[in-house]
């Protein structure tokens, strides 16, 4: 059996199912070698997963950090303790109707930098354990808040108790906390009902297949036909077509220096392809000196 060339294959993740799973059934396919993703969704949540199979695992850090779109539904008056809608409510208030206007100046103010501690119920791990494995043993661990970035919120709807937006956020934003704390900042409380990913590193909803598809593909010994090459997949990172003897340089793991490669980008990362399109290798720049650092090196055929 062939192998899958090596790429990125967007995924609508439906729900019920972990994102480890959507993985698994991918990995079941004799052509993969091996598949990563690149950012947990809830089990309840749905939208875009990026699946990286085979060399393109390596790839992985380029798309953690990326920025993610959610379309949600936050629900006011309702806590639970999971601050999503599988959880044990935990406190419930009368919701009078609200000023639109309060409403939105106050989702306003969650805009920019803001300060979130990380929910109980999340994969994040405390000495090797996920720290929903902790609350599930009723000893929850709290980490201390980190920073992230909330690009924009836009109300897309308000029918109280219910609030339809739609947010553009950094890596590592938990969509549940920040429902939570809005509610809060309301003083009526708040839990996250709905959670959609629509972008994700650049993929949009629109270029994702269903799972379904992708393994029925994957029977007919077609999935490779949903490949996104990796050159292509590293959207927004500035490229640089390799010569025959930077491409020499670069199979053989030779040192790389500024001087020697005539108008490569003055980039943090740059991404090296052939002629041919193929992706060589992901070069960093360090902050001084002249030589450039391989990130990952790539071989084809």
């Amino acid at each position: 059996m062939r192998q899958l060339p090596s790429g990125i294959l967007p995924i609508d993740k439906p729900e019920r199912i972990t994102s480890a799973t959507v993985v698994n059934r991918i990995k079941k396919s004799p052509e993969v070698k091996k598949a990563g993703h690149t950012g947990t969704l809830d089990p309840f949540a749905t939208g875009v997963i990026l699946c990286l199979v085979n060399q393109a695992t390596r790839l992985s850090r380029f798309f953690l950090s990326g920025w993610k779109t959610y379309d949600a539904v936050m629900v006011l008056g309702t806590e639970t303790d999971t601050q999503d809608g599988t959880g044990t409510v935990i406190k419930k208030y009368a919701v009078p109707k609200i000023d639109n206007r309060l409403i939105q100046e106050t989702m306003a103010r969650f805009q920019g930098e803001i300060s979130q501690i990380p929910p109980a119920y999340s994969a994040l791990k405390h000495n090797g354990k996920p720290l929903y494995a902790y609350a599930r043993d009723g000893a929850p661990v709290h980490k201390s808040a980190r920073r992230v970035e909330i690009d924009r919120i836009d109300i897309q709807r308000i029918d109280l108790p219910e609030i339809r937006f739609r947010v553009c956020c950094s890596s590592g934003t938990y969509i549940r906390t920040l429902c939570a704390d809005i509610g809060s900042e309301l003083d009526y409380g708040g839990h996250l009902k709905d959670l959609r990913r629509i972008e994700s590193s650049g993929f949009r909803i629109e270029e994702t297949e269903p799972l379904k598809k992708l393994e029925q593909l994957a029977a007919e010994g077609r999935l490779s036909e949903k490949i996104v090459p990796m050159a292509p997949a590293l959207r927004g990172m500035a490229a640089y077509t390799a010569d025959k003897a930077l491409t020499e340089r670069i199979k053989y793991g030779k040192m790389i220096y500024q001087h020697e490669v005539d108008g490569i980008p003055e980039n943090d990362y740059i991404k090296v392809i052939d002629s041919d399109a193929n992706l060589l290798a992901v070069l960093s720049r360090p902050k001084d000196g002249d030589r450039l650092d391989y990130c990952c090196v790539f071989h084809h055929g």
